[in-house]
């Protein structure tokens, strides 16, 4: 008549407190009223022999808890759950003499010596010697499947934590690659105007001055927005056509339910950047960049279509710009797709397709 708890509470209890664990005790509670009541019809009045069941289970609850940590090291061939169970099977008679010796005052030998004692004493002794050690293994059984859903739990949930740290970190790594990038690049071309002493050159200044204000704060903006982005594109733009007005014409288009969408920073930028590096600035006729967000489905598309000098030369000299870009964007959604196909009659239109997720600054 052992009881102990059927499911294992918090690890974090120790001593005493994980012994009289209110679980491991109403369980306790249950299985000495489930023998106590299974006496009824018995010469014992009731609640006499509740109270024997009490007692014993109580004290086999105490042995299984105190061999649970007691002693902290054990010998090599001696498992832990194998002193949890003779403790109990050593507990069991000595609380069956202690439940008689409070309830009736008689010592063991005046229980063998009165044949109505002593066959209580066996009811009550052989059901704990039989089922008491069954209970305590079962309970150590669905203990151990507990502890090691509990471990495997664990084990996921840092898995995935250090999964998605070392996500944040290459995202980080691959987004401090970007930013000088485009930053070093925009003030050569800036260099070679003033270098020159082109007239314009204090306007394109001033459009470069615009578009560090549009860049600089979105560089390391977690919450940045398709709304920023299309702000730091028609600024970089701008700047670019203030160095080449006849060169290079463009347009930004976006659906309004596309602009609070998150967008990781630079994300169009690079797509814009490898336009004009790659299909703009190569032809001596220039020619035109059309940018436009859309909304569809919830999936965003983002598109960058140029009708510069055309596929060949953007595959030989795009570097790794784009696939930086592809990096970055599965690190940031997972599900996204970057696709090159010419433009008619001649050109590259870039595809950006990725999640419509809100973003949550």
């Amino acid at each position: 008549m052992t009881a102990t708890l059927p499911e294992p509470e918090s690890p974090s209890p120790r001593g005493l407190a994980r012994v009289l664990a209110w679980p491991r005790v109403r369980f306790t509670v249950l299985v000495a009223l489930a023998f106590g009541l299974m006496h009824v019809g018995g010469i014992t009045p009731l609640p006499v022999w509740i109270a024997r069941t009490l007692t014993v289970s109580v004290l086999a609850l105490l042995a299984f808890g105190l061999f649970e940590g007691w002693p902290a090291r054990l010998p090599g061939w001696l498992e832990r759950w194998v002193l949890q169970l003779i403790g109990i099977v050593a507990v069991i008679p000595f609380g069956v003499i202690l439940a008689y010796r409070v309830t009736t005052g008689a010592d063991l030998h005046t229980i063998m010596s009165d044949e109505a004692l002593r066959n209580g004493f066996y009811s009550l002794l052989a059901p704990g010697l039989i089922f008491g050690p069954w209970i305590a293994f079962g309970t150590l059984v669905r203990q151990r499947d507990a502890l090691a859903r509990h471990q495997a739990l664990t084990f996921q949930l840092e898995r995935s934590e250090l999964e998605r740290k070392a996500g944040d970190a290459r995202l980080s790594l691959l987004q401090a690659q970007v930013q000088p990038h485009f930053l070093f690049n925009t003030l050569a071309n800036v260099r070679a105007l003033v270098k020159a002493g082109t007239p314009p050159a204090p306007a394109v200044l001033d459009s470069l001055i615009a578009y560090l204000r549009a860049a600089v704060p979105s560089l390391s903006d977690e919450g940045a927005t398709l709304a920023t982005e299309l702000q730091l594109v028609r600024a970089y733009l701008e700047l670019m056509h203030m160095r080449m007005p006849d060169r290079l014409q463009f347009s930004v288009h976006a659906d309004e339910s596309a602009l609070g969408l998150r967008c990781p920073p630079l994300t169009l930028m690079t797509l814009v950047e490898n336009a004009v590096r790659h299909g703009i600035d190569p032809g001596e006729e220039g020619g035109r960049i059309d940018v436009s967000v859309m909304l569809r489905e919830g999936r965003c598309i983002a598109r960058v279509v140029d009708t510069g000098v055309g596929l060949r030369e953007v595959e030989q000299g795009r570097g790794t710009g784009l696939e930086t870009l592809r990096e970055r964007m599965q690190l940031a959604f997972g599900d996204t797709q970057l696709r090159l196909s010419g433009a008619t009659p001649h050109g590259v239109c870039a595809e950006l397709e990725f999640p419509a997720q809100r973003s949550a600054a």
